[in-house]
């Protein structure tokens, strides 16, 4: 049994990111054409592309402010130019900023959490999910986090746009799954990735002694998941929140 995206093309916002660039090389080993949404790195982007286009898979290179409904409108004008559609979105961009306690945290902060996690949800949705109906079939994944169960202090303005972003998941889920649309949240834990092998901080052992599997995941185990949920296999997996945490965080039933 393999993960088989063959002919699937699939969209990744901040493919460019950490998790992203490992997200759109597996996808592409597993036969996908892959569109690499980046918003300021396009070095990278372009990296990818041809990282991409070395595994026999059609690329192409996509710059949106994923916060604005109109950028994201134009993305898709550019990818239908090049691509029938998209079978694939994988909302993965998020905005970066300082964590600090709630009475620290500026206000813009959470603002930026909102726009990043929740409207860039909405957006995708409003403007991918259309044709996905037409055809009966497509998958949305969002990347939330394993923050959204832990509620740590600092976390906050991160917990609430991700905790939103869970929200609209879950309504999408139970509104388009009549048309053979599956939408899920793979949730990571703290990620081992290329910079932290580039600058030697896999480990981490206070962290490490909070999980029952006492490590950290890599990267790649994040986008082993990604891959599975957007393939046939998961076809019949759809509202779900899949945290990919060594069992730091638990959904109850």
């Amino acid at each position: 049994m393999n993960v088989d995206l063959t002919g699937k093309t699939a969209l990744i916002t901040g493919a460019t990111g950490q998790l992203g660039r490992v997200m759109a090389r597996t996808l592409g080993e597993c036969g996908a054409n892959i569109i690499i949404h980046y918003h300021g790195n396009e070095g990278k982007a372009n990296e990818l592309k041809q990282e991409i286009e070395s595994l026999g898979r059609r690329s192409m290179i996509v710059r949106a402010d994923i916060t604005q409904f109109d950028e994201i409108m134009s993305m898709k004008d550019r990818v239908l130019e090049q691509f029938d559609a998209v079978d694939i979105v994988i909302a993965n961009a998020v905005i970066q900023y300082e964590w600090k306690s709630v009475l620290e945290q500026p206000i813009e902060d959470y603002s930026s959490q909102v726009d990043s996690c929740v409207m860039q949800s909405v957006f995708l949705a409003k403007t991918f999910v259309p044709s996905m109906i037409e055809r009966k079939a497509g998958r949305i994944i969002g990347i939330n986090s394993e923050c959204s169960m832990q509620n740590a202090p600092g976390q906050s303005a991160y917990v609430a746009g991700k905790r939103g972003m869970d929200g609209v998941y879950r309504v999408l889920a139970k509104e388009i799954g009549e048309h053979q649309i599956t939408v899920n949240q793979i949730a990571p834990g703290w990620t081992i990735s290329e910079n932290d092998r580039l600058n030697n901080t896999e480990v981490s052992e206070g962290y490490s002694q909070t999980v029952p599997l006492r490590r950290r995941g890599s990267d790649q185990e994040i986008a082993n998941v990604v891959a599975f949920i957007a393939s046939d296999l998961a076809s019949f997996i759809t509202g779900a929140y899949i945290p990919v945490s060594g069992g730091n965080v638990m959904p109850a039933i």
